[in-house]
């Protein structure tokens, strides 16, 4: 399978998403803006979406794809019926855990929106009280998005990579119309159909899942919920794997409660935002690459071509730089005008708008750790090896505990994120020392020929983007085409420089790109 077609119809769809999000969070900017409502939703929908990270691009996969993989092979062996047996007993366990789990959510929602929020500092019981309202809207979920990441991973198995890919769009269409359609000049009444959205996207989302198995031929049935030693073999990996992959989500979380509880009004917004236009290239590269690498590597260490999977993961890590070195100049040093472009309107105001480059400035810092995360873990995972990682990331969460205490005075909205990026680079260096340890990966003459000449181009990008900045800025606050043309003009002139750049430093040649043109 060629890796960066793989990659290319996944980001695309991603892609695709991320465009909406944007789309939605700027409505959602211009209808609610950054203060008491804003907060209160964005708490509660917190939770909602690290259990989508953890489990429809963590976990679930993690633990649920090499041993779905075992079962079909390249439809060898026991073939696919196996693999569809397996998971209807995964989904029979799976299923009533996830019932009983909403309904104590939805009875603890108190104590865990104070968990979430810190209380928000005690100061306005309002707000808290409005913030638990709308966590038990958005509780339900939970459930699903577990539900669809069970199918997902099914369909990542057959390579039916765009189909999972596809889901999160539906979520942000739902939102988008929800703001355009039932927003009121009240941003708590539109907050709490915010909320109220979310869960009424969660249940496309997964009739979207059951509709696209049964195209492919695959139909789960419910059984009598039978422990068997593949299920638990399933549970053994799953836990272990969500601190693992979810702890870039927990520090977050962990961020996002200190803020709220620590700060003034409006700093979680401002974390909220930054970690929006963060995401973009996380989702675009990192989750791409992590959905398109676990279930490749695992069928080729299956069928014992260790030197394969080693090649695999060097690409990965090619590609990874070659995307994420460049997004990170951008978002560090053009901030302001792109969260201009984005949200500076109706209830967002031009302080906001400098607050929330501020924040995602320190988050970008972290960028290619976030991203590199994805890439090394399917090495771990693909071997059914959850427990390593785990460890790394609980180290890297008490690193990302410890900074926020001593950054988040001194720097306010500032110290979560940089706290944040900074555990990400520890996570990232102790999963890069046990691979190469173990002597499962090893970084090959090309990858260590471009790295350095990609970080040279990165850089010479940045310099350009930052002398550009003034002339775009005026731009960046008028009407909606002249915002979003001039963000687009920055970027695309940007992504000119950096392409000349590579050439220039000899990152890649005319070769490489006539091969490309031939794929």
């Amino acid at each position: 399978m060629n890796l960066a077609r793989a990659l290319g119809s996944v980001g695309g769809l991603t892609l695709a998403s991320r465009i909406l999000g944007l789309v939605r969070d700027s409505l959602f900017a211009r209808f609610v803006g950054a203060g008491f409502a804003s907060d209160a939703f964005l708490i509660a929908f917190r939770l909602p979406n690290m259990f989508r990270a953890l489990f429809a691009e963590g976990a679930f996969s993690a633990a649920f794809i090499p041993m779905f993989n075992r079962k079909v092979g390249d439809m060898e062996g026991r073939g696919l019926p196996d693999g569809v047996a397996f998971a209807s007993n995964a989904l029979s366990v799976l299923l009533p855990a996830l019932i009983v789990f909403t309904i104590v959510m939805e009875l603890a929602a108190w104590p865990v929106t104070w968990v979430l929020s810190g209380g928000f500092n005690d100061a306005n019981p309002a707000q808290f009280a409005f913030a638990v309202e709308l966590s038990r809207i958005t509780f339900p979920y939970l459930m699903l998005i577990s539900l669809v990441s069970l199918l997902g991973g099914m369909l990542n198995s057959l390579h039916r990579f765009w189909v999972a890919a596809a889901a999160p769009i539906l979520l942000n269409l739902t939102l988008i119309a929800a703001l355009l359609f039932f927003h009121e000049t009240e941003p708590l009444l539109t907050a709490r159909n915010q909320a109220i959205g979310v869960t009424v996207a969660g249940a496309l989302q997964l009739l979207w899942l059951i509709w696209a198995c049964r195209q492919a031929g695959v139909s789960l049935q419910l059984k009598r919920p039978t422990l068997n030693p593949e299920v638990k073999r399933l549970l053994s990996l799953i836990w272990p794997a969500a601190a693992g992959a979810g702890a870039v989500q927990i520090n977050l979380v962990v961020s996002t409660a200190l803020a709220a509880s620590l700060l003034s009004s409006g700093s979680v917004s401002y974390i909220y935002f930054a970690d929006r236009l963060n995401q973009l290239p996380l989702g675009l590269i990192g989750i791409g690459l992590g959905t398109v690498l676990l279930p490749t590597i695992s069928a080729q260490l299956g069928r014992g071509e260790e030197v394969a999977a080693m090649e695999t993961q060097n690409r990965g890590l090619e590609l990874a730089l070659f995307l994420t070195l460049p997004a990170t100049a951008a978002l560090v040093l053009c901030g302001q005008p792109i969260v201009a472009a984005l949200f500076q309107h109706g209830a967002f105001t031009p302080v906001d708008t400098i607050n929330t480059a501020q924040a995602l400035a320190a988050f970008s810092i972290g960028l290619p750790s976030y991203i590199l995360v994805k890439v090394l873990t399917p090495g771990f995972y693909a071997r059914s090896d959850t427990r390593t990682p785990v460890r790394f990331a609980t180290i890297s969460m008490v690193v990302n505990l410890v900074l926020n205490l001593a950054l988040i005075k001194p720097l306010g909205h500032m110290g979560p994120p940089l706290a944040t990026a900074l555990a990400s680079t520890v996570n990232v260096a102790l999963l890069w020392r046990a691979l190469v340890a173990r002597g499962h990966f090893v970084a090959d003459a090309q990858l260590r020929r471009r790295a350095w000449r990609l970080a040279l181009a990165a850089v010479l990008m940045g310099v350009v983007m930052w002398f550009a900045n003034d002339l775009f800025q005026p731009y960046t606050t008028g009407p909606s085409l002249h915002r979003w043309g001039a963000m687009l003009v920055l970027v695309s002139a940007g992504a000119l420089v950096y392409f000349a750049a590579t050439f220039l430093f000899g990152a890649f040649r005319l070769a490489d790109v006539k091969r490309l043109v031939r794929r």
